[in-house]
């Protein structure tokens, strides 16, 4: 990775978010009580949600995000997916650093569209996959040495508000993050099935991934069951470790005498998000590569798409 010189330590990094919906509203929440962040401005086309969340963070409300160019060093962009690309772009060409929601862009191409240019003007793209930095999964990272068999459930209720987003760009992509940063070997081959019930989009969704190595993992999302799930289990030779998201705690299981022992894993609990954009921020500062960088986003967004062209052939999918 080509290495920049840092931004100088003695000044604010001014940020702005745009896109004012639950998630953007914590973001502009966590920067204005940032150390070393000058929250300038939150914008939202819904002059009243703007103007609400501004008050709310003590800062200023636009409704055209343009009116923030040249007024900022960094953004977090928390708009709908399928306008990640126009946006970011317009952002990057006038030298603003990056934090873009999952998934980066809707289209391989559109995501390397960004990247080139991000690498061209010498910014920092970092993508919101904000489960790498769930304190259980940075704590079970250290543990896992040789993952034979991964094991992922990613479930909850129907959300009309992302209908237009299949199950597998929406929730299957925080899991298929987590299996390419945890696998490091190439995939060999996917098979995936899924079914439309509500929308016109995947609203289950499964896949069966095969790596080198004799590497296989299994990722179930789904937004039709009544309760909200989040978990992973990794199998490696001699153990197994389980870990929940949401309660943010893992246990590990290993075989003594002929039965199963399972263990509780130590962990600090921590605020992810607060997490996630300290880490953008750090990295802006001190031209570091991120957690989650551009180019680990758009490997997501290409494995995500390949399973959600699968799906869409009619012998993959049932509909209902």
């Amino acid at each position: 990775m080509l290495q920049y010189p840092a931004m100088s330590t003695n000044r604010p990094i001014k940020v702005a978010v745009v896109g004012l919906g639950r998630l953007g509203a914590r973001h502009a929440e966590v920067y204005s009580k940032m150390a070393g962040v000058q929250l300038v401005g939150v914008c939202d086309t819904h002059e009243d949600r703007a103007q609400e969340v501004a008050d709310l963070c003590h800062t200023k409300a636009f409704t055209d995000y343009r009116k923030l160019l040249g007024l900022i060093d960094a953004a977090s962009i928390v708009v709908p997916s399928e306008i990640h690309y126009r946006l970011s772009k317009n952002f990057l060409e006038n030298d603003v650093h990056l934090l873009i929601e999952k998934p980066i862009t809707t289209k391989l191409s559109d995501a390397n569209k960004l990247l080139a240019l991000a690498k061209k003007n010498r910014l920092t793209i970092q993508v919101g996959h904000i489960e790498r930095f769930n304190s259980a999964i940075r704590t079970i990272k250290n543990m896992i040495k040789n993952p034979r068999f991964i094991e992922c459930q990613r479930v909850g209720p129907y959300d009309p508000r992302v209908a237009r987003t299949g199950v597998t760009l929406d929730l299957m992509i925080h899991d298929i993050d987590i299996v390419l940063d945890l696998v490091k070997a190439p995939i060999k081959s996917v098979e995936s099935v899924g079914a439309f019930i509500l929308s016109e989009t995947e609203d289950i969704a499964n896949a069966r991934i095969h790596f080198g190595g004799n590497i296989v993992c299994d990722l179930t999302a789904s937004r039709m069951s009544a309760e909200v799930t989040r978990k992973i289990r990794i199998f490696q030779d001699n153990a197994y470790i389980s870990m929940d998201y949401v309660k943010q705690e893992a246990f590990i299981h290993t075989k003594k005498n002929g039965r199963l022992h399972q263990q509780k894993i130590d962990i600090t609990r921590q605020d992810s998000l607060k997490a996630e954009l300290s880490d953008f921020v750090d990295c802006i500062r001190h031209k570091k590569k991120p957690l989650v960088s551009g180019e680990e986003g758009r490997d997501a967004l290409a494995l995500a798409l390949r399973i959600t062209n699968q799906i869409k052939k009619e012998s993959n999918y049932i509909k209902f």
